[in-house]
């Protein structure tokens, strides 16, 4: 026989929830690579500096 399992709502959500994001996400519990984290600090800090160009202006450079 197969084995019950006794979930409250707070604990199914929380299941529910992980398995859409891990069938939903590719890079579900993958690492953040040092290098990778530190060009994205360091961006975050840019933006908040207000240095940077808009996404409007990348369009445009980039001619979309």
């Amino acid at each position: 026989m197969g084995r019950t399992l006794s979930l409250d709502q707070e604990e199914l959500k929380t299941l529910v929830r992980e398995v859409l994001e891990e069938f939903f996400d590719p890079d579900y519990g993958l690492e953040i690579r040092p290098e990778i984290m530190e060009l994205l600090e360091r961006s975050s800090k840019e933006k908040e500096e207000g240095k940077g160009i808009s996404l409007k202006e990348a369009r445009e450079i980039l001619g979309y």
